[in-house]
């Protein structure tokens, strides 16, 4: 437990669950951050080795007195394995990593000269049991550890079978949907641990949030995983996750889903710039609905240190160390770096490399939990999609004139692409453009075959 021991005491605040710049060849213009998505859940999971650091924040609507939470872990957990944290960092870790529309603007043919312009912007001790919890035994749970943590009181629980488990927590005034005690008995038979937390109204009072925090839990285990399925049971309809994974290797991927990377560096009609969250979420859509809901897509895999283009500056070190990124140095030690403006590449290398993973699942469709391999691949992706705003001069030149034959093709490439990622109807996409569509090849009767060899003497 070493790397606990140093990592808790390091860090004052922890974590659960940007305005337009410059970038390179193009200017970035609007992302497509979780905002977009209802029913979405946030988690950051940081590993290396053995380690794993997981921050869970939640979309919890309603009273806080009727939040709690039950999560599986393979472990048991000590207080100082438990933190309470702070939303912004999971807030800015989305933005940087959000997919993102970037536009160009095309220059005079008629001007030899090319230019590319980049421009850069700007705790407690544990308590004793109360009388409630003394006829545990009855139904085969053992409560291992109570803490209070923040605004939550936190138990860690063991249990010998998923129907004592379920009736212990609807005794002790824990609401627990139908069909749980199945899924909470798959993971008493993995020896996993329930960690099981409920807001503290007076402590959350002395502090005064007006919001749940995100909890954030370090722990050691060989299983590289995020237990999922507790979650559908009580959904209403189908839930997108965001999952932010934080290490040193490189681009992380499911082992028992597939892992797609979404469409992506694809040229767009103009007007979607006022229109990208509804872009995105149709697109998003539309892929869901080809896949089956049996995917798991890749949005963004990068570097910490830079992006291009940059929806958000890099997260800086002392961020990435409140997530729980225990390797990069303190203020204060060799290799601390100081948070950067964006840039492309950052003067000192994070070694960090974050992979953003959008899954949208229901029981049925992923009816086991996530499960995750390190690839060791560095390779740089994003969801990126371009605005080119065309030139309107004069043609005074050859090559004005061969622009303008080609510009009708371009927009109505990009009004296809458009039509192929999202679903919208292809003619309201040019009635939006403005353009019309394409003559048609057979516009007289003469059938195809004939009009193919006509200028070669029937040959």
């Amino acid at each position: 437990m070493r790397f606990l021991n140093r990592l808790f005491p390091t860090l004052l605040v922890l974590l659960l669950a940007a305005s337009p710049a410059a970038a390179f060849c193009g200017f970035y213009v609007a992302k497509a951050d979780t905002e977009l998505f209802n029913q979405a859940s946030k988690v950051v999971i940081v590993r290396d080795g053995d380690r794993t650091v997981l921050t869970m924040a939640n979309d919890f609507q309603g009273e806080t007195s009727e939040f709690a939470v039950v999560v599986p872990v393979p472990t048991f957990l000590e207080r100082e394995q438990i933190n309470v944290g702070d939303r912004g960092v999971i807030e800015h870790l989305d933005a940087y990593t959000a997919p993102r529309l970037v536009e160009y603007y095309d220059e005079d043919p008629c001007q030899r000269i090319m230019r590319m312009e980049m421009a850069m912007p700007e705790s407690a001790a544990p308590r004793a049991k109360s009388g409630a919890m003394q006829d545990d035994a009855d139904y085969g749970v053992t409560v291992e550890a109570e803490y209070t943590v923040g605004e939550y009181d936190i138990l860690i629980l063991s249990a010998e079978e998923s129907n004592g488990l379920e009736r212990w927590l609807l005794d002790n005034d824990y609401r627990i949907p139908d069909g749980a005690s199945k899924v909470l008995g798959s993971y008493i038979r993995q020896n996993m641990r329930f960690f099981v937390a409920r807001v503290n109204l007076k402590e959350q009072a002395r502090l005064g949030f007006s919001y749940l925090r995100p909890l954030q839990v370090a722990y050691e285990s060989r299983k590289f995983m995020l237990p999922i399925r507790l979650g559908t049971v009580n959904a209403q309809g189908p839930q997108d996750l965001f999952a932010f994974i934080l290490n040193r290797t490189g681009r992380v991927e499911t082992t028992n889903y597939r892992t797609i990377r979404l469409p992506s560096n694809l040229d767009i009609p103009v007007y979607v710039r006022d229109r990208f969250g509804d872009f995105y979420t149709a697109m998003f859509d539309q892929q869901v609905k080809k896949d089956n809901m049996r995917a798991v897509y890749l949005e963004y895999a990068w570097d910490m240190g830079w992006c291009d283009p940059c929806a958000a500056d890099p997260l800086s070190t002392k961020e990435l160390r409140d997530l729980g990124v225990f390797w990069l140095p303190e203020a204060g030690e060799p290799g601390f770096a100081p948070p950067q403006p964006r840039r492309r590449p950052a003067p000192q290398a994070q070694n960090v490399f974050v992979t953003r993973l959008h899954v949208r699942y229901t029981g049925d469709t992923f009816p086991e939990d996530l499960m995750f391999q390190e690839t060791g691949d560095r390779q740089n992706f994003q969801g990126r999609y371009i605005l080119r705003h065309a030139w309107t001069g004069e043609p005074t030149c050859p090559e004005g004139r061969r622009y303008y034959e080609q510009l009708a093709k371009r927009q109505e490439k990009e009004a296809q692409n458009l039509a192929n990622l999202t679903g919208w109807d292809i003619n309201d996409i040019r009635d939006q453009m403005g353009t019309a569509a394409p003559p048609s090849q057979g516009d007289d009767d003469t059938p195809w075959w004939k009009r193919l060899w006509k200028d070669e003497g029937g040959r």
